[in-house]
Order: C-alpha cells, then sequence, then structure tokens
C-alpha cells in the first residue's frame, strides 16, 4: 500500500460557485472531485497546493485561505492500493477558464465545471468527498471552523 498525503482547494467565486474536476478513472464510474493532489518529498501544503493548481488549472495567482476539512481514504487507482490522508483549502478567486497543463492528469480528466454551489445537494452526479456540499454551505455560513473536525475515515 501506497501512503501520501494531499491537498485539495476549494476554489469559490463571489457568486457562490465551486470549481470542480470530472474524473474518468480507469476503472469506475466519473466523479467530480476538487483540484488538487499529493504531496511530493517533504513539500508544505501551501507548496503542495501551489503546485497542483499551476499544472492542474494554470492558476498560479492566488492566496489560499484556510483549511475547513480533513479525510483518510483508501482506495484503488492504476492497480495500486493508496492510503491518503487529505487536507481542504479555501481559495477565493474570480471565476477564470483553467488550463490542465499536466499531461497525466489530463487523461483522466473529462472536464471542469464552474458548479453553483446551491445546486450540488440535488445534483445527480457523483461528488468526492460525499460530503461536500455541507463543507461548504458550512464555510459559507459559518466561516472556517477555529479548529478542523476529527478527520472522516473511510476505505474504499
Amino acid at each position: 500500500m501506497i501512503h501520501r498525503r494531499a491537498v485539495r482547494a476549494l476554489i469559490i467565486t463571489g457568486e457562490r460557485e465551486v470549481l470542480l474536476m470530472r474524473i474518468r478513472p480507469p476503472h469506475g464510474d466519473c466523479f467530480w472531485i476538487a483540484p488538487g493532489g499529493g504531496s511530493e518529498g517533504d513539500e508544505t501544503a501551501e507548496a503542495t497546493l501551489r503546485r497542483e493548481l499551476a499544472e492542474e488549472l494554470g492558476l498560479v495567482d492566488f492566496e489560499h485561505g484556510p483549511a475547513v476539512w480533513r479525510r483518510h481514504h483508501t482506495f484503488n487507482w492504476g492497480g495500486r492500493r493508496i492510503s491518503q490522508k487529505e487536507e481542504y483549502r479555501i481559495v477565493h478567486t474570480d471565476r477564470f477558464d483553467p488550463v490542465m497543463a499536466d499531461a497525466a492528469e489530463a487523461k483522466v480528466l473529462d472536464c471542469f465545471r464552474w458548479w453553483p454551489i446551491a445546486d450540488l445537494p440535488g445534483a445527480e452526479e457523483r461528488f468526492t468527498p460525499l460530503s461536500l456540499a455541507t463543507i461548504l454551505e458550512n464555510y459559507l455560513r459559518d466561516g472556517a471552523p477555529g479548529e478542523l473536525p476529527d478527520e472522516e475515515v473511510l476505505i474504499d
């Protein structure tokens, strides 16, 4: 099993939209996920987020906000079992057109979409994490938590 750390960005506009990526995994159904990814070496969370958003979106000029959630999940990808600890951070920005620069990531990317946050709970799509709409609604209503909640542990 491969163990890794990852950071994902909940990129939110002033119009209360969130940017998500629709992933087409090698096996299984498509799902929507926040941009971001695994840390390399001893990279900090901020450095990981900056590198991942540049590679996946072409986004380089941004200020990251607070961490609002974390989870530990285990999944299969590319024939490997991965145990991943993820942290979710807020990034406020104006709407932009994302550009995928990472060729390997582009192979599994189906599309980008700016989702109205209010539409997530009723959408007939698969989002990961499953509690994404609740995480975003809590942040918009209450702001960042004083402390990160206990991490959700998921084993697929």
